[in-house]
């Protein structure tokens, strides 16, 4: 079963019925990962949820059947949920196809692929997978679809604010969904009881944008400044700021490195492509210039990588709390080395 994001919503049903093997890709990563969000939610109730990541099946390309095909540690239902950066995982993929033994679901979303790529390949023929891929969204598609969110949750958002609360999360959806549930909260606002927002109600639960904080210190690890990088941690060590929230911020603006990588093209011009997306207002004017520099510095396998070492970097923060300052400080030194060492493209 091959889907779009135009075709996804009305075959969503049909395709958690009938298959155990979801491929999301594509550009637009927070129109995948909603996708995957509603086949997780036709599954039953209560499935435990095993989280693997592409370097983990490049290393180990067995691990996805053998999870795929274990018994759940409480007995009941679980299902596989896989992230990716391209096609890292492929030969797990086949791996598991090869197997004839019926198995639990299995859910990849892999950011920088398409349905071109080597794993798209493999399940196009395969009788119970689907692959889905996401094209990135337009101001317009996102304003109405924030509108669906508010009115879902007893929020009622004229055009003006929902346009804003798209561009103020770079058109993630994930991201605005996020904003409209605090916004709820904020009005107390429900279904049953339905209450208009207005632009101060948005200052009040949008006023400090934690990334506007981070901004800083993501631009100069990101763009290799490593003279900028000292000043920068010190100033990280006197706000005492959560270490995973800081970490989030940095996978943030990985994606959409990841997202403009892929719509850019492996030859496309920096400049003039990230120029364009600033025209177009897909990106935010003050932030065209960090981003033409870091997309220069990171794209392809070097993408890949960084996207590897962040994820990886997140599970020894939340493995080591009590070291979890130093631990990041260490890490966000070695990406920076990294990104001054690059050549820029």
């Amino acid at each position: 079963m091959k889907l779009t994001q135009a075709t996804f919503a009305a075959n969503a049903a049909r395709a958690a019925r009938d298959c155990t093997v979801f491929y999301f890709c594509g550009p637009d990563e927070a129109g995948a990962h909603d996708a995957a969000a509603a086949i997780v939610a036709r599954l039953p109730a209560g499935s435990e949820r095993v989280e693997l990541a592409g370097a983990e099946l490049r290393r180990d390309p067995v691990r996805l059947a053998d999870e795929a095909r274990s018994t759940s540690l409480f007995g009941g239902t679980r299902y596989v949920f896989v992230r990716t950066a391209g096609d890292e995982a492929c030969e797990a993929v086949e791996t598991l196809l090869e197997s004839p033994v019926e198995g639990w679901p299995v859910l990849i979303v892999a950011s920088s692929a398409t349905d071109k790529s080597r794993i798209a390949k493999l399940l196009g023929g395969h009788p119970q997978a689907m692959t889905a891929m996401f094209h990135p969204p337009d101001l317009k598609a996102v304003t109405g679809a924030i509108r669906d969110f508010a009115s879902a949750a007893g929020v009622r958002l004229d055009d003006a604010l929902a346009e804003r609360v798209a561009r103020a999360t770079a058109l993630d959806t994930r991201m605005a969904r996020s904003e409209i549930d605090k916004l709820a909260l904020y009005l107390d606002a429900s279904p049953q009881a339905p209450r208009s927002a207005d632009a101060q109600a948005l200052d009040a639960i949008g006023a400090r944008n934690e990334d506007d904080s981070f901004a800083g210190i993501v631009n100069a690890v990101l763009g290799g400044d490593l003279p900028r990088l000292s000043g920068e941690l010190a100033r990280l060590r006197e706000l005492s700021p959560n270490p995973v929230g800081l970490l989030l911020a940095f996978e943030r603006r990985a994606a959409q490195l990841a997202q403009l990588a892929a719509r850019m093209g492996p030859r496309g011009d920096v400049r003039r492509f990230v120029e364009t997306e600033r025209q177009a207002r897909r990106i935010f004017f003050r932030e065209a210039g960090d981003l033409a520099n870091q997309l220069q510095r990171w794209r392809g396998r070097r993408l890949e990588r960084l996207v590897d070492r962040l994820v990886a970097l997140h599970r020894e923060l939340l493995a080591n709390s009590q070291t979890a300052e130093l631990l990041l400080s260490q890490g966000l030194a070695d990406i920076a080395r990294a990104a001054a060492a690059a050549p820029r493209r």
